[in-house]
């Protein structure tokens, strides 16, 4: 080797990235797609899921030096809603923050995302994830390529088109919008009429009469506008009997193509947004109930007593159903029960 070829050699070497373990170190710049199905805003302004992930976005950016930028997609604009969990699954979609259950179809064990009754508290919600419950979750998440980012937790209530409705009894003979699985099993066992449809058309569906009444999360009834359509709502600002669990997930094939640092990133401010979600979710579960007297809708809450009515319903229905899905299920749901 000439002594001119090694000067070249060792001159490329010490402009080239350097790679060595142990070494914090940051890739080239790589951009990141982030999909959901609320309506946008700004970082200080709108639906909080929008807000959080775009608050992600500049911190992680902030974090990795500008190795790791994001495009923001609200409003189902990249995808349709349904369509987001297999994108990130095959690695063509990077993050989205969409409720968990809806990928029960693919995945029976998200169900319990939005199992009635079986989370009954904020507190509880957010005990899941350092517990056996949330660590099995993820791992059978991560098994089918899915990481979760941020863990979020929403109380839920229902939203009608005429009378309340607080008591199972209420239901009976409404089209209401379950929004899972399991929710649709003790809308059934109340004798009301299921329809399946994601929240960012509900609006269109109570407008128009082909259903009565929805449940969602307090933050979807202001952002989605459903007080211009309903003249009753059942909050959850003081007690539920659900909770949906709406996580911010990253496609674990993106995820494992980043470097150490930028990873490491991505799940420190990904934790750190959990404070900001349950502060909001609760802050959205007060303003709802306003933002609904003020239209001229019937507020009313819900107490110990009813809450523990639909909890029966729910444990002889939907609990009983998804148990009976397969072993996963069976051992998530006696793990979560744990925390009753």
């Amino acid at each position: 080797m000439t002594s001119q070829t090694r000067r070249r050699i060792i001159g490329a070497l010490a402009t080239a990235p350097l790679w060595t373990a142990g070494t914090s170190v940051w890739a080239q710049t790589t951009s990141l797609k982030i999909s959901h199905q609320f309506p946008g805003g700004t970082i200080n302004e709108g639906d909080f899921r929008d807000r959080l992930t775009r608050m992600f976005a500049e911190e992680v950016t902030k974090r990795t030096k500008g190795s790791l930028k994001f495009e923001i997609y609200p409003g189902s604009s990249l995808m349709k809603v349904n369509a987001q969990f297999s994108a990130m699954r095959k690695g063509a979609l990077d993050l989205s923050l969409v409720p968990l259950n809806y990928a029960g179809g693919e995945v029976p064990e998200t169900n319990i995302g939005l199992m009635p009754g079986l989370v009954t508290s904020y507190a509880q919600g957010s005990a899941w994830k350092n517990a056996e419950v949330g660590k099995e979750l993820a791992r059978i998440l991560a098994e089918k390529g899915i990481l979760i980012v941020s863990w979020i937790w929403q109380a839920g209530g229902v939203a009608s088109r005429g009378k309340p409705i607080v008591d199972p009894a209420d239901a009976k003979g409404m089209k209401v919008r379950g929004g899972s699985r399991e929710m649709d099993l003790i809308l059934k066992e109340a004798g009301a009429a299921v329809v399946t449809l994601p929240s960012n058309e509900i609006y269109a569906a109570m407008q128009t009469g082909a259903m009565d009444a929805a449940m969602t999360s307090s933050t979807s009834f202001m952002s989605f506008r459903l007080e211009e359509v309903a003249k009753a709502l059942t909050t959850g600002r003081d007690k539920a009997y659900w909770y949906m669990f709406e996580p911010l997930m990253i496609s674990k094939a993106v995820f494992e193509k980043l470097s150490k640092d930028q990873q490491a990133a991505i799940m420190a401010v990904g934790a750190d947004m959990e404070q900001f979600a349950l502060k909001a979710a609760q802050t959205d579960d007060v303003a709802v109930a306003a933002v609904y007297q003020k239209a001229g809708a019937k507020v009313v809450d819900l107490d110990a007593a009813t809450v523990k009515k639909w909890q029966d319903i729910a444990r002889a229905t939907a609990w009983k159903d998804f148990a009976a899905r397969n072993a996963n299920c069976a051992n998530l749901l006696k793990l979560a029960e744990k925390l009753l």
